[in-house]
């Protein structure tokens, strides 16, 4: 008995030769409309896993609390080296007035006016002594600051990192579960694809890229449910085609038809 067919409420049933009953066969954009379903949902997953990726490697208050500890530890490392000039200067200028003192009180020299010159060095070397004694103990008032911004640093970056350390938990198990998502709906895509012509998969491919991702759109309302242009009756019925593909006379999209 030959296969007879007919078409009701714009989709084509055909008989099956076997039993006779007839069976409602889907219009040949209903596989497109259900692949571009899940490629949506591919692309939000997609989307979501790559902004927990950028969220777990670039944390804005992670790498700011990173900074601040790099710029104490500068900081620190700076004023330490400040004061380590400083005191090898204060040093070498003690050295200076205990030589000047030995030949001032030695015995060696006798003469008044070596003497009187030796008083007057001396004097300046103990002048110069107590300006290189002032700025040592900024120095050292400075290192003691920085010590203590890096230590609040320190325990500023640990807050932070135990603080989001709990959040960073929650985003890699949701990571872990869009990567579990993202399997299942690649089985599905691959099972789709499956009954897809060649040509008309290469269409929807491109139109995906012209189109913002959108290749196939649902009539509604007599209209292009994507730019709302009105779609004539023949249009309409084209869309419900088991055999072909319409489209859109004004964006081009692929129409579907329930």
């Amino acid at each position: 008995m030959p296969a007879r067919s007919f078409i009701k409420a714009g989709f084509l049933f055909r008989s099956n030769p076997r039993n006779g009953q007839y069976n409602k066969v889907m219009g040949a954009s209903f596989g497109l409309f259900r692949l571009q379903q899940v490629d949506r949902q591919i692309d939000q997953a997609q989307a979501r896993t790559a902004e927990i990726q950028q969220t777990l490697e670039n944390s804005e208050e992670l790498l700011a609390a990173k900074n601040q500890l790099e710029l104490a530890q500068a900081g620190k490392s700076q004023a330490e080296r400040a004061l380590r000039e400083i005191e090898v200067q204060a040093k070498g200028q003690q050295i200076k007035i205990e030589q000047s003192e030995s030949s001032l009180y030695g015995g060696k020299v006798r003469n008044p006016k070596e003497l009187q010159d030796l008083q007057n060095e001396v004097a300046a070397l103990k002048r110069h002594q107590s300006t290189l004694e002032e700025r040592q103990l900024e120095a050292m008032l400075k290192a003691e600051t920085q010590q203590t911004a890096l230590q609040a640093a320190e325990v500023n970056l640990s807050h932070v990192q135990s603080r989001l350390g709990d959040q960073h938990s929650q985003l890699i198990e949701e990571q872990n579960t869009l990567a579990r998502n993202l399997e299942r709906l690649q089985v599905e895509r691959r099972s789709i694809v499956v009954d897809i012509a060649k040509q008309s998969l290469e269409m929807y491919e491109s139109l995906r890229q012209q189109r913002r991702g959108v290749a196939v759109v649902e009539i509604l309302d007599n209209a292009c449910s994507a730019c709302g242009t009105t779609l004539t009756a023949a249009l309409q019925q084209a869309a419900r085609s088991a055999s072909q593909l319409a489209r859109c006379p004004s964006c081009n999209r692929i129409l579907y038809a329930r």
